[in-house]
Protein backbone atom coordinates (compact mmCIF):
# COMPACT_ATOMS: atom_id res chain seq x y z
CA UNK A 1 0.00 0.00 0.00
CA UNK A 2 1.09 3.57 -0.61
CA UNK A 3 2.06 5.46 2.55
CA UNK A 4 1.67 8.92 1.01
CA UNK A 5 -1.32 10.62 -0.60
CA UNK A 6 -0.37 12.86 -3.50
CA UNK A 7 -3.22 15.37 -3.40
CA UNK A 8 -4.43 18.37 -1.41
CA UNK A 9 -8.06 17.39 -1.52
CA UNK A 10 -9.59 15.15 1.10
CA UNK A 11 -13.04 13.97 2.19
CA UNK A 12 -14.06 13.73 5.85
CA UNK A 13 -17.15 11.75 6.81
CA UNK A 14 -18.29 12.67 10.33
CA UNK A 15 -21.29 10.85 11.80
CA UNK A 16 -22.69 11.67 15.21
CA UNK A 17 -25.52 10.17 17.21
CA UNK A 18 -28.10 12.46 15.62
CA UNK A 19 -26.69 13.55 12.25
CA UNK A 20 -23.85 13.14 9.81
CA UNK A 21 -22.06 15.25 7.23
CA UNK A 22 -19.43 14.98 4.55
CA UNK A 23 -16.90 17.74 4.00
CA UNK A 24 -14.21 18.41 1.42
CA UNK A 25 -10.97 19.85 2.78
CA UNK A 26 -7.68 21.18 1.47
CA UNK A 27 -4.66 23.32 2.37
CA UNK A 28 -3.93 26.41 0.32
CA UNK A 29 -1.52 29.28 0.99
CA UNK A 30 -0.71 27.88 4.41
CA UNK A 31 -4.32 27.71 5.59
CA UNK A 32 -6.83 24.91 5.87
CA UNK A 33 -10.21 25.29 4.21
CA UNK A 34 -13.24 23.06 4.03
CA UNK A 35 -16.66 22.93 2.41
CA UNK A 36 -19.67 20.98 3.63
CA UNK A 37 -21.15 19.11 0.69
CA UNK A 38 -23.67 16.75 2.26
CA UNK A 39 -25.66 16.44 5.48
CA UNK A 40 -28.08 13.80 6.71
CA UNK A 41 -30.03 12.68 9.76
CA UNK A 42 -29.00 9.65 11.77
CA UNK A 43 -32.19 8.33 13.29
CA UNK A 44 -32.72 5.31 15.48
CA UNK A 45 -35.50 2.86 14.77
CA UNK A 46 -37.34 0.50 17.09
CA UNK A 47 -36.74 -3.14 16.17
CA UNK A 48 -37.88 -6.12 18.26
CA UNK A 49 -38.09 -3.98 21.38
CA UNK A 50 -34.70 -2.30 20.98
CA UNK A 51 -33.49 1.09 19.75
CA UNK A 52 -31.26 0.37 16.75
CA UNK A 53 -29.11 2.14 14.19
CA UNK A 54 -29.95 1.76 10.52
CA UNK A 55 -26.39 1.06 9.36
CA UNK A 56 -27.49 0.33 5.80
CA UNK A 57 -29.05 3.79 5.57
CA UNK A 58 -25.86 5.26 7.05
CA UNK A 59 -23.77 3.54 4.41
CA UNK A 60 -26.05 4.78 1.64
CA UNK A 61 -25.60 8.32 2.98
CA UNK A 62 -21.82 7.87 3.05
CA UNK A 63 -21.84 6.85 -0.61
CA UNK A 64 -24.13 9.76 -1.55
CA UNK A 65 -21.93 12.17 0.40
CA UNK A 66 -18.74 10.96 -1.27
CA UNK A 67 -20.40 11.37 -4.66
CA UNK A 68 -21.38 14.92 -3.66
CA UNK A 69 -17.73 15.81 -2.94
CA UNK A 70 -16.80 15.67 -6.59
CA UNK A 71 -20.16 16.94 -7.84
CA UNK A 72 -20.06 20.09 -5.71
CA UNK A 73 -16.34 20.92 -5.66
CA UNK A 74 -15.25 19.65 -9.06
CA UNK A 75 -12.39 17.88 -7.30
CA UNK A 76 -12.08 14.17 -6.62
CA UNK A 77 -10.41 13.68 -3.24
CA UNK A 78 -7.49 11.29 -3.17
CA UNK A 79 -8.19 10.28 0.43
CA UNK A 80 -11.25 9.62 2.59
CA UNK A 81 -11.54 9.34 6.37
CA UNK A 82 -14.53 8.33 8.50
CA UNK A 83 -15.19 9.09 12.16
CA UNK A 84 -18.25 8.32 14.30
CA UNK A 85 -19.32 8.08 17.91
CA UNK A 86 -17.85 5.25 20.02
CA UNK A 87 -18.96 2.03 21.79
CA UNK A 88 -21.47 0.72 19.22
CA UNK A 89 -20.67 -2.17 16.91
CA UNK A 90 -21.68 -4.60 14.18
CA UNK A 91 -21.19 -8.36 14.28
CA UNK A 92 -20.64 -10.32 11.07
CA UNK A 93 -21.11 -14.06 10.62
CA UNK A 94 -18.98 -16.45 8.56
CA UNK A 95 -20.68 -15.21 5.39
CA UNK A 96 -20.06 -11.54 6.31
CA UNK A 97 -23.75 -11.01 6.99
CA UNK A 98 -24.81 -8.83 9.94
CA UNK A 99 -25.76 -10.86 12.97
CA UNK A 100 -28.85 -9.52 14.73
CA UNK A 101 -29.57 -5.80 14.94
CA UNK A 102 -27.16 -2.91 15.48
CA UNK A 103 -28.48 -1.83 18.86
CA UNK A 104 -27.81 1.77 19.92
CA UNK A 105 -25.97 2.64 23.10
CA UNK A 106 -28.96 4.45 24.63
CA UNK A 107 -31.07 1.30 24.44
CA UNK A 108 -32.33 -0.08 27.74
CA UNK A 109 -30.83 -3.55 27.26
CA UNK A 110 -27.99 -2.69 29.64
CA UNK A 111 -30.30 -1.58 32.46
CA UNK A 112 -29.15 -3.35 35.62
CA UNK A 113 -26.05 -4.72 33.88
CA UNK A 114 -23.69 -3.64 36.67
CA UNK A 115 -25.14 -6.24 39.03
CA UNK A 116 -24.41 -8.96 36.50
CA UNK A 117 -20.99 -7.65 35.45
CA UNK A 118 -19.71 -7.09 38.97
CA UNK A 119 -20.25 -10.76 39.77
CA UNK A 120 -17.85 -11.57 36.95
CA UNK A 121 -15.08 -9.05 37.63
CA UNK A 122 -14.53 -6.33 40.19
CA UNK A 123 -15.12 -2.98 38.43
CA UNK A 124 -11.92 -1.69 40.05
CA UNK A 125 -9.97 -4.41 38.22
CA UNK A 126 -11.70 -3.63 34.92
CA UNK A 127 -10.74 0.04 35.30
CA UNK A 128 -7.17 -0.73 36.34
CA UNK A 129 -6.75 -2.80 33.18
CA UNK A 130 -8.59 -0.59 30.67
CA UNK A 131 -8.71 2.91 32.17
CA UNK A 132 -12.22 3.36 30.72
CA UNK A 133 -14.89 5.00 32.85
CA UNK A 134 -17.84 2.96 33.98
CA UNK A 135 -20.93 3.60 31.88
CA UNK A 136 -23.80 1.20 31.26
CA UNK A 137 -23.40 1.48 27.50
CA UNK A 138 -19.72 0.51 27.38
CA UNK A 139 -19.30 -2.11 24.67
CA UNK A 140 -18.21 -4.65 27.27
CA UNK A 141 -21.59 -4.36 28.96
CA UNK A 142 -23.47 -4.31 25.65
CA UNK A 143 -21.84 -7.61 24.68
CA UNK A 144 -22.66 -9.05 28.08
CA UNK A 145 -26.30 -8.01 27.62
CA UNK A 146 -26.31 -9.55 24.15
CA UNK A 147 -24.82 -12.77 25.52
CA UNK A 148 -27.60 -12.96 28.11
CA UNK A 149 -30.43 -12.17 25.70
CA UNK A 150 -29.24 -13.71 22.43
CA UNK A 151 -26.29 -16.05 23.07
CA UNK A 152 -26.83 -17.59 19.64
CA UNK A 153 -25.91 -14.26 18.00
CA UNK A 154 -22.58 -14.04 19.79
CA UNK A 155 -21.92 -17.70 18.93
CA UNK A 156 -22.59 -16.99 15.25
CA UNK A 157 -20.30 -13.95 15.16
CA UNK A 158 -16.97 -14.21 13.38
CA UNK A 159 -16.00 -10.53 13.14
CA UNK A 160 -16.47 -7.57 15.49
CA UNK A 161 -16.44 -4.15 13.82
CA UNK A 162 -17.14 -0.76 15.36
CA UNK A 163 -19.43 1.50 13.31
CA UNK A 164 -16.63 3.27 11.35
CA UNK A 165 -14.85 -0.08 10.89
CA UNK A 166 -18.01 -1.46 9.30
CA UNK A 167 -18.40 1.52 6.96
CA UNK A 168 -14.72 1.32 5.98
CA UNK A 169 -15.09 -2.38 5.25
CA UNK A 170 -18.09 -1.68 3.02
CA UNK A 171 -16.00 0.88 1.12
CA UNK A 172 -12.81 -1.14 0.74
CA UNK A 173 -13.53 -4.78 1.51
CA UNK A 174 -10.84 -4.60 4.20
CA UNK A 175 -11.61 -5.28 7.85
CA UNK A 176 -9.81 -3.47 10.66
CA UNK A 177 -10.44 -2.45 14.27
CA UNK A 178 -9.16 1.12 14.50
CA UNK A 179 -7.47 1.82 17.84
CA UNK A 180 -9.14 5.01 19.10
CA UNK A 181 -12.65 3.66 18.66
CA UNK A 182 -11.64 0.26 20.04
CA UNK A 183 -10.39 1.99 23.19
CA UNK A 184 -13.94 3.10 24.02
CA UNK A 185 -15.13 -0.48 24.41
CA UNK A 186 -13.74 -1.08 27.91
CA UNK A 187 -12.02 -4.21 26.55
CA UNK A 188 -8.64 -2.80 25.50
CA UNK A 189 -5.53 -3.02 27.67
CA UNK A 190 -4.66 0.61 28.39
CA UNK A 191 -0.89 0.07 28.39
CA UNK A 192 -0.50 -2.54 25.65
CA UNK A 193 -3.13 -0.95 23.38
CA UNK A 194 -4.46 -4.36 22.43
CA UNK A 195 -7.47 -6.47 23.40
CA UNK A 196 -7.42 -7.58 27.03
CA UNK A 197 -7.72 -11.36 26.78
CA UNK A 198 -8.29 -11.73 30.53
CA UNK A 199 -11.41 -9.53 30.40
CA UNK A 200 -12.69 -11.26 27.27
CA UNK A 201 -12.14 -14.67 28.85
CA UNK A 202 -13.78 -13.82 32.15
CA UNK A 203 -16.85 -12.31 30.46
CA UNK A 204 -17.14 -15.22 28.03
CA UNK A 205 -16.70 -13.07 24.93
CA UNK A 206 -15.12 -14.97 21.98
CA UNK A 207 -11.64 -13.60 21.39
CA UNK A 208 -11.48 -14.70 17.78
CA UNK A 209 -13.94 -12.05 16.58
CA UNK A 210 -11.51 -9.19 17.29
CA UNK A 211 -8.77 -7.88 14.99
CA UNK A 212 -5.48 -6.48 16.24
CA UNK A 213 -6.06 -2.73 16.63
CA UNK A 214 -4.79 -0.57 13.77
CA UNK A 215 -3.42 2.87 14.61
CA UNK A 216 -4.82 6.09 13.11
CA UNK A 217 -2.92 7.41 10.07
CA UNK A 218 -2.74 3.90 8.59
CA UNK A 219 -3.69 3.68 4.94
CA UNK A 220 -6.47 1.09 4.93
CA UNK A 221 -6.79 0.59 1.20
CA UNK A 222 -8.45 1.60 -2.05
CA UNK A 223 -12.16 1.88 -2.69
CA UNK A 224 -13.65 -1.17 -4.33
CA UNK A 225 -14.39 -0.97 -8.05
CA UNK A 226 -18.12 -0.99 -7.30
CA UNK A 227 -17.90 1.98 -4.93
CA UNK A 228 -15.60 3.90 -7.27
CA UNK A 229 -18.14 3.47 -10.05
CA UNK A 230 -20.98 4.68 -7.82
CA UNK A 231 -19.21 7.87 -6.67
CA UNK A 232 -17.37 8.64 -9.89
CA UNK A 233 -13.74 8.42 -8.76
CA UNK A 234 -11.20 6.20 -7.03
CA UNK A 235 -9.63 7.13 -3.69
CA UNK A 236 -7.70 5.75 -0.75
CA UNK A 237 -9.30 5.26 2.66
CA UNK A 238 -7.09 6.51 5.49
CA UNK A 239 -7.85 5.84 9.14
CA UNK A 240 -8.17 9.09 11.08
CA UNK A 241 -8.92 8.89 14.79
CA UNK A 242 -12.21 7.17 13.93
CA UNK A 243 -13.66 8.00 17.36
CA UNK A 244 -15.08 11.49 16.85
CA UNK A 245 -13.75 12.78 20.16
CA UNK A 246 -10.27 11.63 19.20
CA UNK A 247 -10.54 13.66 16.01
CA UNK A 248 -12.01 16.68 17.79
CA UNK A 249 -9.18 16.87 20.32
CA UNK A 250 -6.65 16.97 17.49
CA UNK A 251 -8.20 20.21 16.24
CA UNK A 252 -7.73 22.11 19.51
CA UNK A 253 -5.33 25.01 18.82
CA UNK A 254 -4.24 25.30 22.48
CA UNK A 255 -1.50 27.85 23.13
CA UNK A 256 0.27 25.68 25.73
CA UNK A 257 -0.02 22.53 27.83
CA UNK A 258 -2.09 24.29 30.51
CA UNK A 259 -5.36 24.09 28.59
CA UNK A 260 -8.41 21.98 29.31
CA UNK A 261 -10.19 20.71 26.22
CA UNK A 262 -13.93 20.36 25.76
CA UNK A 263 -15.41 18.72 22.69
CA UNK A 264 -18.92 20.12 22.96
CA UNK A 265 -21.97 18.59 21.35
CA UNK A 266 -24.58 16.06 22.41
CA UNK A 267 -21.92 14.98 24.87
CA UNK A 268 -19.29 17.19 26.47
CA UNK A 269 -15.93 15.47 26.58
CA UNK A 270 -13.81 17.45 29.03
CA UNK A 271 -10.18 16.63 29.66
CA UNK A 272 -6.53 16.88 28.73
CA UNK A 273 -3.99 14.95 26.67
CA UNK A 274 -1.53 12.71 28.51
CA UNK A 275 1.39 10.58 27.41
CA UNK A 276 0.37 7.81 29.80
CA UNK A 277 -2.92 6.43 31.10
CA UNK A 278 -3.95 7.23 34.67
CA UNK A 279 -5.72 4.16 35.99
CA UNK A 280 -5.42 4.54 39.76
CA UNK A 281 -8.29 4.20 42.21
CA UNK A 282 -8.76 7.94 42.66
CA UNK A 283 -9.23 8.38 38.90
CA UNK A 284 -11.73 5.52 38.89
CA UNK A 285 -13.75 6.93 41.77
CA UNK A 286 -13.99 10.26 39.96
CA UNK A 287 -15.01 8.36 36.82
CA UNK A 288 -12.34 9.75 34.51
CA UNK A 289 -11.61 7.81 31.37
CA UNK A 290 -8.44 7.21 29.34
CA UNK A 291 -9.46 7.03 25.69
CA UNK A 292 -6.85 6.18 23.11
CA UNK A 293 -5.74 8.91 20.77
CA UNK A 294 -3.53 9.70 17.81
CA UNK A 295 0.14 8.76 18.38
CA UNK A 296 -0.96 6.67 21.36
CA UNK A 297 -1.75 9.76 23.39
CA UNK A 298 -4.45 9.39 26.01
CA UNK A 299 -7.44 11.64 26.36
CA UNK A 300 -7.91 11.79 30.12
CA UNK A 301 -11.42 13.10 30.32
CA UNK A 302 -14.89 13.08 31.78
CA UNK A 303 -17.81 12.07 29.61
CA UNK A 304 -20.43 14.67 30.59
CA UNK A 305 -24.02 14.71 29.36
CA UNK A 306 -23.45 17.86 27.31
CA UNK A 307 -26.18 19.49 25.22
CA UNK A 308 -28.33 16.35 25.10
CA UNK A 309 -30.67 17.71 27.75
CA UNK A 310 -31.14 20.98 25.84
CA UNK A 311 -31.69 19.09 22.60
CA UNK A 312 -34.25 16.85 24.28
CA UNK A 313 -36.14 19.81 25.76
CA UNK A 314 -36.26 21.46 22.34
CA UNK A 315 -37.56 18.29 20.67
CA UNK A 316 -40.17 17.89 23.37
CA UNK A 317 -41.40 21.46 23.05
CA UNK A 318 -41.59 21.21 19.28
CA UNK A 319 -43.39 17.89 19.43
CA UNK A 320 -46.22 18.81 21.82
CA UNK A 321 -48.41 21.77 22.67
CA UNK A 322 -46.29 23.02 25.53
CA UNK A 323 -47.44 26.32 27.07
CA UNK A 324 -44.72 28.63 28.39
CA UNK A 325 -47.06 30.48 30.70
CA UNK A 326 -46.19 33.96 29.48
CA UNK A 327 -48.31 35.78 26.93
CA UNK A 328 -45.22 37.15 25.19
CA UNK A 329 -44.12 33.59 24.45
CA UNK A 330 -47.31 32.34 22.82
CA UNK A 331 -45.33 32.11 19.59
CA UNK A 332 -43.78 28.97 21.03
CA UNK A 333 -46.97 27.14 20.11
CA UNK A 334 -47.01 28.41 16.53
CA UNK A 335 -43.62 27.41 15.13
CA UNK A 336 -40.56 25.28 15.72
CA UNK A 337 -38.48 26.74 18.52
CA UNK A 338 -34.78 27.26 17.87
CA UNK A 339 -31.90 27.31 20.32
CA UNK A 340 -31.55 31.10 20.06
CA UNK A 341 -35.11 31.49 21.32
CA UNK A 342 -34.45 29.08 24.14
CA UNK A 343 -31.40 31.10 25.17
CA UNK A 344 -33.52 34.26 25.13
CA UNK A 345 -36.00 32.59 27.48
CA UNK A 346 -33.05 31.53 29.58
CA UNK A 347 -31.91 35.13 29.99
CA UNK A 348 -35.43 36.22 30.88
CA UNK A 349 -35.48 33.56 33.61
CA UNK A 350 -32.40 34.99 35.34
CA UNK A 351 -31.51 34.92 38.20
CA UNK A 352 -33.33 31.59 38.66
CA UNK A 353 -30.95 28.81 39.68
CA UNK A 354 -31.45 25.10 40.24
CA UNK A 355 -29.03 22.22 39.89
CA UNK A 356 -29.26 18.57 38.90
CA UNK A 357 -26.58 15.96 38.27
CA UNK A 358 -26.37 16.02 34.49
CA UNK A 359 -24.51 12.69 34.54
CA UNK A 360 -27.33 10.84 36.28
CA UNK A 361 -28.47 7.92 34.12
CA UNK A 362 -32.05 9.16 34.55
CA UNK A 363 -31.35 11.79 31.86
CA UNK A 364 -30.07 9.34 29.23
CA UNK A 365 -33.44 8.62 27.62
CA UNK A 366 -36.42 9.71 29.76
CA UNK A 367 -39.93 9.71 28.34
CA UNK A 368 -40.10 13.44 29.15
CA UNK A 369 -36.88 15.35 29.76
CA UNK A 370 -38.84 18.33 31.10
CA UNK A 371 -40.66 16.26 33.70
CA UNK A 372 -37.47 14.36 34.60
CA UNK A 373 -35.65 17.64 35.30
CA UNK A 374 -38.52 18.90 37.44
CA UNK A 375 -38.68 15.66 39.39
CA UNK A 376 -34.91 15.61 39.94
CA UNK A 377 -35.04 19.16 41.29
CA UNK A 378 -37.88 18.28 43.63
CA UNK A 379 -36.10 15.17 44.90
CA UNK A 380 -32.87 17.11 45.41
CA UNK A 381 -34.49 19.94 47.35
CA UNK A 382 -33.82 22.42 44.55
CA UNK A 383 -36.26 25.07 43.31
CA UNK A 384 -38.51 23.36 40.78
CA UNK A 385 -38.42 25.11 37.38
CA UNK A 386 -41.85 26.00 36.02
CA UNK A 387 -41.17 27.70 32.68
CA UNK A 388 -39.11 26.71 29.66
CA UNK A 389 -36.64 29.47 30.52
CA UNK A 390 -36.21 28.10 34.04
CA UNK A 391 -35.78 24.57 32.66
CA UNK A 392 -33.03 25.82 30.35
CA UNK A 393 -31.39 27.80 33.17
CA UNK A 394 -31.32 24.60 35.21
CA UNK A 395 -29.58 22.81 32.35
CA UNK A 396 -26.99 25.53 31.85
CA UNK A 397 -26.29 26.02 35.55
CA UNK A 398 -25.94 22.29 36.06
CA UNK A 399 -23.70 21.73 33.03
CA UNK A 400 -21.31 24.58 33.81
CA UNK A 401 -21.04 23.41 37.43
CA UNK A 402 -20.26 19.91 36.16
CA UNK A 403 -17.45 21.41 34.07
CA UNK A 404 -16.03 23.20 37.11
CA UNK A 405 -16.18 20.04 39.20
CA UNK A 406 -14.41 18.02 36.50
CA UNK A 407 -11.64 20.60 36.16
CA UNK A 408 -11.20 20.45 39.94
CA UNK A 409 -10.83 16.69 39.62
CA UNK A 410 -8.21 17.12 36.90
CA UNK A 411 -6.21 19.41 39.16
CA UNK A 412 -6.38 16.94 42.02
CA UNK A 413 -5.41 13.91 39.93
CA UNK A 414 -2.63 15.52 37.91
CA UNK A 415 -1.24 17.94 40.48
CA UNK A 416 -1.29 20.43 37.63
CA UNK A 417 -3.07 23.76 37.33
CA UNK A 418 -4.91 24.89 34.23
CA UNK A 419 -5.17 28.39 32.85
CA UNK A 420 -7.70 28.17 30.02
CA UNK A 421 -10.52 26.13 28.48
CA UNK A 422 -10.57 25.38 24.76
CA UNK A 423 -14.01 24.40 23.39
CA UNK A 424 -14.40 22.87 19.93
CA UNK A 425 -17.36 21.37 18.12
CA UNK A 426 -20.88 22.61 17.50
CA UNK A 427 -21.40 23.51 21.17
CA UNK A 428 -18.69 26.19 20.97
CA UNK A 429 -21.32 28.38 19.24
CA UNK A 430 -23.45 28.45 22.39
CA UNK A 431 -22.41 31.88 23.65
CA UNK A 432 -24.61 31.59 26.73
CA UNK A 433 -22.93 28.37 27.84
CA UNK A 434 -19.47 29.72 26.97
CA UNK A 435 -19.96 32.74 29.22
CA UNK A 436 -21.44 30.68 32.03
CA UNK A 437 -18.55 28.22 31.74
CA UNK A 438 -16.00 31.02 31.99
CA UNK A 439 -17.82 32.50 34.99
CA UNK A 440 -18.32 29.24 36.86
CA UNK A 441 -14.83 27.86 36.21
CA UNK A 442 -13.07 31.21 36.63
CA UNK A 443 -11.04 30.63 33.46
CA UNK A 444 -10.98 32.24 30.01
CA UNK A 445 -12.74 30.21 27.33
CA UNK A 446 -11.43 29.95 23.77
CA UNK A 447 -14.32 28.89 21.54
CA UNK A 448 -13.61 27.32 18.17
CA UNK A 449 -13.16 25.92 15.67
CA UNK A 450 -16.75 24.81 15.18
CA UNK A 451 -16.08 21.82 12.94
CA UNK A 452 -13.43 20.46 15.29
CA UNK A 453 -14.15 16.81 14.58
CA UNK A 454 -13.95 17.14 10.81
CA UNK A 455 -10.82 19.29 11.07
CA UNK A 456 -9.19 16.64 13.25
CA UNK A 457 -10.20 14.04 10.67
CA UNK A 458 -8.56 16.12 7.96
CA UNK A 459 -5.42 16.63 10.07
CA UNK A 460 -4.56 12.93 10.16
CA UNK A 461 -5.25 12.54 6.45
CA UNK A 462 -3.18 15.62 5.66
CA UNK A 463 -0.24 14.45 7.73
CA UNK A 464 -0.39 11.14 5.82
CA UNK A 465 -0.59 13.16 2.60
CA UNK A 466 2.42 15.34 3.38
CA UNK A 467 0.56 18.64 3.82
CA UNK A 468 1.81 18.81 7.43
CA UNK A 469 5.01 17.47 8.90
CA UNK A 470 3.47 16.56 12.26
CA UNK A 471 0.66 17.35 14.70
CA UNK A 472 2.26 20.55 15.96
CA UNK A 473 2.51 21.83 12.39
CA UNK A 474 -1.14 20.93 11.78
CA UNK A 475 -2.39 22.63 14.97
CA UNK A 476 -0.45 25.77 14.09
CA UNK A 477 -2.27 25.79 10.76
CA UNK A 478 -5.64 25.38 12.52
CA UNK A 479 -4.83 28.37 14.76
CA UNK A 480 -4.23 30.67 11.80
CA UNK A 481 -7.03 29.25 9.66
CA UNK A 482 -10.11 29.53 11.86
CA UNK A 483 -11.77 32.10 14.08
CA UNK A 484 -11.36 31.35 17.78
CA UNK A 485 -13.25 33.65 20.17
CA UNK A 486 -12.03 34.47 23.67
CA UNK A 487 -14.60 34.75 26.48
CA UNK A 488 -13.33 36.00 29.84
CA UNK A 489 -15.07 35.51 33.18
CA UNK A 490 -17.26 38.51 34.03
CA UNK A 491 -15.21 39.17 37.15
CA UNK A 492 -12.08 39.41 35.03
CA UNK A 493 -13.87 41.70 32.57
CA UNK A 494 -14.78 44.05 35.39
Amino acid sequence: MESRIESKHYAAVDIGASSGRVLAGWVEDGKMSYQEVYRFDNEQKRVDGHDCWDVEALFDHVVAGLRAVKDQTGQAPAAIGIDTWGVDFVLLDEHNKIVGDTVAYRDARTDGIYEVADQIMDPAEVYARTGIQRQPFNTLYQLLALKNEHPEQLEAARTFLMIPDYLNWRLTGIKANEYTNASTTGMLDAEKCTWDTEILSRFGIPQGIFLEPTMPSAVLGELTADISEKIGYSATVVLPATHDTGSAFLAVPAKDDNAVYISSGTWSLLGVENQHAITNELARKQNFTNEGGYLKRYRFLKNIMGLWMNQSVRREINGVDYVEGKTSHKALMDHKVGFDELRTLCREAEPFEAYVDVDDDRFLAPDSMIQEIKQACAEGGEPVPQTVGEIMRTNYCSLSRSYAKAIGGLRELSGHDYTSINIVGGGCQDYYLNQMTADTCGLPVFAGPIEGTCIGNFIVQMIAGGDFTDLADARACVARSFDVKRIDPKDAQA
